[in-house]
């Protein structure tokens, strides 16, 4: 015999737990098929297991979040917005919170908290939940979708790939929801790991690991074209560039990009080179590296430029020669990082790529091409910036969904 659900559901990530609920809520049944021994393990390592589930503010400020592809998700984040998602959560009696950046936390700060939440609506709703159940194979025929785990078949009428990316592979995050949306006639854009730290070569700042700048200016250059600016902080780590004005911008770069940053923001090398040399001019008698510090740079960043630079640790101002001045100037507003790669998936929080944003409704996630298939969360193409942009984009599109899964 081959169980039939009017609705299944593929993943137990907080997508697929509150489609699931929501769907159910509405008189559907609902099988949720979840391949680790537990759902939600990825969302209780989210924020460090505190869980930032959205920002706040006008939910029309989101739409740049999301790289290229604020547009598509316009509609679900209208639809259902980060004050819909903390009314749902505290009308359930979990009260949620900003902290003074706007990142919006449960109260308790526990992810825990949220994910007990989720299971308990599915109960609530009648969500069929089966553990251990991997999916290894769909297949569409007239009305029905066929669902083969490895225990298991089951038959519904309307499926949804929940699945999430690739990012924490040992949370289950493992990237099966490509190939089944590839099995059923998706395109899959090219994935790669998401908001990371960026890999230098020749990395010139291992031993300042640890130290951090606040409100950088950011340019990424490609065969000698600017592609992508942006700002944000900065941290230098053992390896490279991270914080999150970095993690912002890993998702768009490429091995061999040049990343130039610039230590003074709003400062441009004309105006520091006049700036430098009005300085010099009243305290030439002084060292290079205390009329620097007049800039609010750390003490051993100032250190390590005047080694690179081959400056004398004692040089003064006023013997401090013009190339070498430039010099200066260009490293401290455009200085030169080559990126040799990113982060891996295990330091990656979300997924670049996914299943084609062309082939989905965005007021719906149905599939363009396959009816009554939906795709949300992180499955599709869609990776916001940190701050809980991304799981606000996993639940709207999981409530487009599971609206329209109740008009079925």
């Amino acid at each position: 015999m081959v169980d039939y659900y009017p609705v299944i559901v593929i993943g137990g990530g907080p997508a697929g737990l509150f489609c699931g609920a929501e769907a159910a809520g509405s008189g559907q049944g609902v099988l949720l098929l979840e391949k680790m021994p537990s759902c939600g393990r990825k969302l209780l390592v989210t924020g460090s297991g505190q869980c930032n589930l959205t920002h706040d503010g006008d939910i029309r400020d989101f739409f740049k979040k999301y790289g290229d592809h604020g547009a598509f998700l316009r509609s679900p984040l209208r639809k259902f917005s980060n004050h819909d998602l903390v009314a749902w959560f505290t009308s359930r009696d979990l009260p949620l919170a900003p902290d003074e950046s706007g990142k919006i936390f449960p109260k308790s700060r526990k992810a825990a908290d949220v994910l007990s939440v989720l299971l308990a609506e599915c109960r609530k709703n009648g969500v069929v939940i089966q553990y251990g159940e991997a999916v290894k194979e769909v297949r569409r025929s007239d009305t029905k979708f066929h669902v083969r785990t490895g225990t298991a078949e089951y038959e519904s009428g309307a499926l949804v790939i929940a699945t999430g990316g690739s990012s924490y592979p040992a949370t289950g995050s493992t990237g099966d929801g490509f190939s089944l949306a590839a099995s059923l006639g998706h395109h899959i854009a090219p994935v790669g790991p998401a908001l990371v730290p960026i890999r230098v070569r020749d990395y010139p700042f291992g031993e300042l690991s640890g130290i951090s700048f606040e409100g950088l200016s950011l340019s990424l250059f490609r065969e000698g074209r600017k592609v992508r600016g942006g700002g944000g902080d900065l941290l230098f780590t053992h390896t490279g560039l991270s914080g999150p004005g970095i993690l912002h911008l890993s998702r768009f770069v490429l091995p061999g990009d040049t990343l130039k940053i610039s230590f003074l923001p709003g400062m441009r090398q004309e105006l520091l080179t006049k700036d430098l040399v009005d300085r010099i001019a009243v305290s030439g008698t002084k060292q290079v590296k205390s009329i620097l510090s007049g800039y609010s740079l750390p003490a051993r960043f100032i250190a390590r430029i005047l080694e690179l630079l081959d400056l004398p640790a004692d040089l003064t101002g006023a013997h401090l020669p013009k190339k070498e001045r430039e010099e200066l100037v260009g490293m401290l507003t455009a200085f030169p990082f080559v990126v040799s790669g990113t982060g891996d998936w295990n330091e990656a929080m979300v997924t670049r790529g996914g299943v084609s944003l062309d082939e989905i409704d965005p007021t719906t996630m149905e599939s363009l091409i396959v009816p009554c298939l939906y795709c949300i969360g992180e499955v599709l193409d869609i990776d916001g910036d940190t701050g809980g942009y991304n799981l606000q984009a996993a639940f709207s599109t999981a409530m487009a969904a599971a609206r329209d899964l109740a008009t079925r």
